[in-house]
């Protein structure tokens, strides 16, 4: 059967407007214009990561993006990030139609979105945040499991889990995300109850990331195990392991205190590893998806995967 059939009448398609219920994670560092225009050109739902971008860089990938694409794409921001309004004013002056939050309550900024008529979707770790999500007016919800790469919620709850929980507690689009990574991974968040997924990893490792070249070929390398969850004193946060990783663990296994991780922590240690390639004191965050990938391959290739393995998965049951 057509993969578009396969879809057709799909909450999460529908709402966005897209071919596919694949949407690309919003990755810092990772989700600029080349990455988010390629998915969106490619059927899927392409998001800027506006989390490792100041205001004037996310005003230039916007214009970057209505120049590549004709089809809907949105823009992800950190609620936490210091230049939250900046960010959201130009995300309105510039008309922007899809806005994913993350990191924070979704109160907050919702009411104000969806004033402008913009579709808010919001980020969550735990069911409890589901009726938080409806009060506050979202349209969608992804729900993202411990295996994620980059930051995550403290509860440490696996994307098997939390997808049934979170269904059960709203009736609202649901995207999964956290371990997914192929089209087998799709039909099993859907017959979990997810409407559609959200896809981080693989797209980080893809041609048209942003990523440094030497993360993206590191990361392809990494193996089951590979990657773990840390500093959950300060803000939990899954990475490769590197020695940046090792200094932390030997740091949290003499009993560091929350400002003596924090001052080795610093700044820019994201940027450092996963723009700048530097794979000795960065932070590398990828999901554990990892250990699946192998090869760095261009976006329309990655989609023609994903939905030829969703094809065959779907035509087994």
């Amino acid at each position: 059967m057509n993969a578009k059939k396969l879809f057709a009448g799909n909450p999460v398609t529908e709402l966005f407007n897209i071919q596919y219920p694949i949407i690309q994670g919003g990755m810092v560092w990772c989700s600029g214009w080349k990455l988010a225009s390629a998915v969106s050109n490619n059927g899927g739902l392409g998001l800027l990561g506006a989390g490792s971008m100041y205001p004037d860089v996310l005003r230039e990938h916007i214009h970057k993006m209505k120049q590549a694409t004709t089809k809907p794409w949105g823009v992800n921001v950190p609620l936490l990030y210091p230049d939250i309004e900046d960010l959201m004013n130009i995300i309105v002056e510039e008309g922007v139609k899809i806005v994913f939050t993350s990191a924070g309550s979704p109160a907050k900024w919702t009411p104000f979105l969806k004033e402008k008529g913009i579709t808010v979707a919001h980020v969550i770790a735990n069911s409890r945040l589901a009726k938080k999500c409806e009060d506050a007016g979202v349209d969608a919800i992804v729900a993202e499991g411990f295996e994620a790469g980059g930051h995550e919620g403290r509860e440490e709850t696996t994307t098997l889990t939390l997808i049934p929980l979170v269904r059960k507690a709203t009736r609202l689009p649901l995207l999964a995300a956290g371990g997914i990574g192929s089209g087998q991974h799709i039909l099993a968040a859907q017959a979990l109850g997810a409407d559609g997924v959200q896809i981080g990893s693989l797209f980080a490792l893809s041609q048209e990331s942003s990523a440094h070249q030497a993360f993206k070929e590191y990361a392809v390398k990494a193996k089951e195990g590979d990657t773990m969850l840390t500093l959950k004193q300060l803000a939990p946060v899954r990475l490769l392991k590197n020695h940046f990783y090792h200094l932390v663990e030997e740091a949290q296994r003499q009993g560091a205190s929350v400002d003596q991780l924090k001052e080795l922590l610093g700044r820019g240690r994201a940027k450092k590893g996963m723009f700048e390639g530097d794979l000795e004191e960065g932070e590398l965050e990828i999901g554990q998806v990892a250990a699946m990938i192998k090869e760095i391959k261009p976006v329309n290739e990655i989609m023609k995967q994903l939905l030829e393995e969703y094809r065959s998965a779907r035509a087994l049951f």
